[in-house]
C-alpha cells in the first residue's frame, strides 16, 4: 500500500510532463508539414523539375536552368 503513495504521484507527473511535450511540439509546428516528407523521398534533389514543383509549390519564381534535359 506505501508503493501506491509513491506511484500514483509518479505516474501523473509522467503523464503531466508527456502532455507537456505534446502541446509544444504541435504549438511549435512539428506536425504542420506531414506529406512533404513522405513525397520528398520519391525524387531525385538534382532533378530541376523537382526543384522547380518545389518552388511552385511554395510560391516562389522558378529560375530557368539551362542544364535541365529536353522534356520527352
Amino acid at each position: 500500500m506505501p508503493a501506491l503513495y509513491v506511484m500514483i504521484p509518479a505516474a501523473l507527473l509522467i503523464v503531466a510532463i508527456a502532455i507537456y511535450i505534446f502541446f509544444w511540439a504541435v504549438d511549435s509546428g512539428q506536425y504542420d508539414d506531414l506529406d512533404g516528407p513522405a513525397h520528398s523521398i520519391l525524387f531525385d534533389d538534382q532533378d530541376p523539375n523537382h526543384k522547380a514543383a518545389v518552388d511552385e509549390v511554395s510560391g516562389q519564381q522558378a529560375k530557368p536552368d539551362d542544364k535541365a534535359p529536353p522534356h520527352a
